[in-house]
């Protein structure tokens, strides 16, 4: 499944600056990657339906970031690596956040956080809210 088509994500990247995503081939494997990223991150998790114009706006800005980084949204982790570093004299890392909640280490944009935030509970753990794209 595929939300928006390539004509539609060029024309959405277009009009926000963005008119170099790459060859109708590449763009299309990120479009399809960028639909699997809201499908299963956002869609699955919502508590009531997303409108299609979000849930196509998602999957164009993933459709970017996968253009630009593919595989950006399929990382492989474990949870401690959500660390910050919290005392240097003896070297003492901290995990942050909810390290083992589904989808923590997950990254996330904070502009498809700010499309598909409403539709899905905060208690899903959806993400680490860190990312700008």
């Amino acid at each position: 499944m595929v939300y928006g088509d390539l004509d539609g994500l060029r024309a959405y990247a277009m009009a926000r600056g963005n008119s170099s995503l790459g060859e109708d081939a590449d763009v299309s494997a990120a479009l399809q990657r960028g639909s699997d990223y809201i499908r299963f991150f956002y869609a699955a998790n919502s508590v009531r339906t997303p409108a299609d114009s979000d849930l196509e706006a998602a999957a164009y800005e993933a459709a970017q970031i996968e253009a630009a980084k593919p595989g950006f949204f399929n990382q492989t982790y474990t949870p401690g690596e959500a660390k910050v570093l919290t005392e240097v004299k003896g070297i003492k890392w901290t995990v942050v956040g909810n390290g083992a909640g589904d989808g923590a280490m997950t990254p996330t944009s904070t502009i498809i956080e700010a499309i598909l935030g409403p539709y899905t509970p905060r208690s899903a753990g959806l993400g680490i809210r860190s990312l700008g794209a």
